[in-house]
């Protein structure tokens, strides 16, 4: 352990690290830990914030499936792991030299060594610890560009080769559309990391490269690939403003449908509110405030994007549009709340919108479709 080339000291409380440098920091100067450690990363089980399914370093057949929402970092490597604790990383992975190595960012190079080889991977733009990933296997690699030239790369695991085969050209067709929607694309490079996993059957935002259990069709990755704005790039300042990604998602996913030809985004909106009766459990929590073991239910992925439709119904295409790229812009590789969202709304609308919002992010009960 070492503060600015220095040794320091440690003590451990349970999953907390706490450092002590021989000589006191200066006040606003940068300063630098290396952390040295090892360990074998256990995947984590039975939490009630996931619903009990297994979630962070997912052992394979032939390597690992890294998934950390909310968080699982910690599990692999030393981290201050919060949505709001943003840094750039640098990977350098050694395996075994008939494996290679997905991950965030670019691949900056690799070589061999006896019989092992190692990978660089790199993110200069700042990640959420829980959006980092490093997958092992033998995968079948697939690069180039999208159509608007974003460079992309796809890693497949050969098992899901053929069913999966259209992710690349699918990935980047997405990630251009939302380019345009959603505003300027914020990261070096898109593409897809899919694993075969099917006793896990998850996906996840990784930044730059989501990772998917399974070969995941267009209402999956649409989803995924527009978290690079809302989630990714614009991060949540806490995990109680999860509706400004999981909502937002489930918006991109309709929207992605109204744009290749299906129903449009109130259209879906309307047939999620009008499945449910008024009396469903559904209503019944305010998922600008989910709880930390409801963070990730239903209510919150699909009333945030009913909430979403809804608005983009009241203030119009022009002002909705303007708004999700005013976001992405002012907020862009950093971290936003439900306060700051809304409060922008009012701002390009011109008018109140709180009894709009009151009724669907906080009540507890069915909002009037008029709200």
């Amino acid at each position: 352990m070492t503060v600015n080339g220095l040794p320091a000291t440690f003590t451990r409380d349970g999953q907390e690290l706490v450092i002590t440098p021989r000589f006191g920091l200066l006040n606003h100067l940068p300063f630098v830990v290396a952390v040295t450690y090892d360990g074998s990363p256990e995947t984590i089980v039975g939490s009630p914030v996931v619903f009990g399914a297994p979630y962070g370093w997912i052992y394979t057949d032939d390597g690992a499936f890294v998934g950390c929402e909310p968080n699982a970092a910690s599990t692999w490597f030393p981290s201050d792991d919060h949505p709001s604790k943003k840094a750039t990383f640098t990977y350098r992975i050694t395996v075994p030299d008939d494996r290679a190595v997905m991950a965030n960012g670019d691949l900056l190079g690799h070589w061999t060594s006896g019989d092992h080889a190692t990978y660089v991977w790199n993110e200069t733009s700042p990640m959420a610890t829980y959006l980092a990933t490093i997958d092992i296997g033998n995968w079948q690699i697939e690069q180039g560009r999208t159509p608007g030239g974003i460079p992309e790369t796809a890693g497949l695991d050969p098992a899901l080769a053929d069913q999966a085969s259209g992710i690349f050209a699918l990935s980047g067709q997405i990630t251009d559309y939302w380019s345009q929607v959603f505003g300027p694309y914020a990261f070096t490079s898109t593409g897809a990391i899919v694993d075969n996993v099917p006793d896990i059957g998850f996906s996840l935002e990784t930044q730059t490269r989501p990772l998917y259990g399974f070969a995941a069709g267009s209402g999956t990755v649409s989803h995924e690939l527009s978290h690079q704005w809302f989630g990714d790039s614009v991060s949540v300042a806490d995990w109680s403003q999860i509706w400004l990604n999981e909502g937002f998602a489930t918006f991109a996913a309709w929207l992605w449908t109204e744009h290749t030809g299906g129903p449009t985004t109130l259209q879906s909106a309307t047939d999620g509110y009008d499945r449910r009766a008024a009396t469903s459990p559904f209503w019944n929590q305010s998922i600008a405030d989910p709880q930390r073991d409801t963070m990730f239910s239903s209510a919150v992925y699909n009333r945030g994007g009913m909430t979403l439709a809804m608005l983009r119904n009241k203030i119009g295409d022009a002002d909705f549009f303007q708004l999700l790229q005013t976001w992405t812009r002012t907020h862009r590789n950093g971290n936003g709340t439900t306060a700051e969202f809304t409060a922008l709304a009012e701002k390009i609308y011109g008018q109140d919108l709180d009894s709009f919002f009151t009724a669907w992010l906080w009540q507890k009960s069915k909002p009037a479709l008029n709200s």
